[in-house]
């Protein structure tokens, strides 16, 4: 896979999981997050695990100790992810939601640079920036009284920040996206339904009435989506994944506007634009050095 496709798919990603802000919305109507989050990640690790299980009797790379270790701690950091973010969905919007979640937009490059000694390209900067002032825009530019959602929301974009991390790491590592998916799926359902059993009631009629948003999120924006998030991020880097994946906010405003009737503002198509520029410009920037640089090298290999 070249970069360019591994960055489309990263943006289908984006596109998936912005859909999935609407339906963990309207779920909270009739299930409480705990469950929600435990039962949808227990269909994506069933939906996922006979592909890992294919992918790992291919695999020449073994499951050592210090990959257990890793899937370990991405399964804390995916539960994490989830928890903050489907609570904080109780007392924020769907807009919100996904303008907060994406400043995991700036946090991952500055995890690069700070823990892992990294310097992503310098596009990457000003990409990162103009995406946050995009979703921020599209937001309505209007976070001056932040409620209780939104500040679990930003502990949500820390906690993405490290998951993206760290896939980047334990996936270049094994080469195994699929393992590292179902792994990090089941820890955080094993994790969601052991707390939910202690602290939140359950009926089988609040299932069966949030059943289609659990099936969706848990098929599409768990099994499907996560899964392509590692695959793609075999061929990128964690900082320009990053900004592709934050394109979910701007799908999760588009669709809660036409599903949820809330409301994308002249501002918010601005914001818009400047989100699709970002993407442009750490695609397109990276490539044009690249190839400047193999321009470079054949014509000092044939000065003739």
């Amino acid at each position: 896979m070249t970069r360019i496709q591994a960055n489309l798919v990263l943006l289908l990603a984006g596109a998936i999981w912005g859909g999935g802000f609407v339906a963990q919305s309207t779920a909270m109507e009739t299930i409480g997050p705990l469950w929600f989050v435990g039962l949808r990640f227990a269909i994506a690790t069933v939906a996922v695990l006979p592909f890992a299980l294919v992918e790992a009797r291919k695999s020449k790379t073994k499951t050592s100790g210090r990959h257990a270790m890793l899937y370990l701690l991405i399964g804390l950091t995916l539960f994490g992810v989830m928890i903050t973010q489907q609570i904080g969905l109780q007392t924020t919007t769907v807009t919100n939601s996904s303008f907060l979640t994406g400043l995991y937009v700036v946090i991952v490059p500055i995890i690069a640079v700070v823990f892992l000694r990294r310097a992503p390209h310098w596009i990457v900067w000003p990409g990162a920036l103009m995406a946050l002032t995009g979703i921020y825009l599209l937001s309505g530019g209007d976070m001056s009284a932040l409620s209780r959602g939104d500040i679990l929301t930003i502990f949500c974009a820390v906690f993405s920040a490290g998951q993206i991390t760290l896939a980047g790491i334990i996936v270049s590592e094994t080469g195994r996206a699929l393992t590292l998916s179902v792994a990090q799926f089941a820890v955080t359902a094993v994790l969601a339904l052991a707390a939910a059993v202690i602290v939140e009631p359950i009926s089988l009629a609040a299932i069966w009435d949030a059943a289609p948003e659990i099936l969706y999120v848990g098929i599409f924006s768990s099994g499907v989506a996560f899964s392509l998030q590692i695959i793609g991020q075999r061929y990128t880097t964690s900082s320009q994944a990053a900004i592709f994946l934050s394109s979910e906010a701007l799908f999760g405003a588009a669709l809660g506007a036409l599903v949820l009737g809330e409301k994308i503002s002249p501002l918010g198509y601005v914001g818009c634009a400047l989100m699709f520029a970002a993407m442009l410009l750490v695609e397109i920037v990276p490539e044009i050095a690249r190839r400047r640089r193999q321009n470079g090298l054949l014509i000092s290999q044939n000065p003739g």
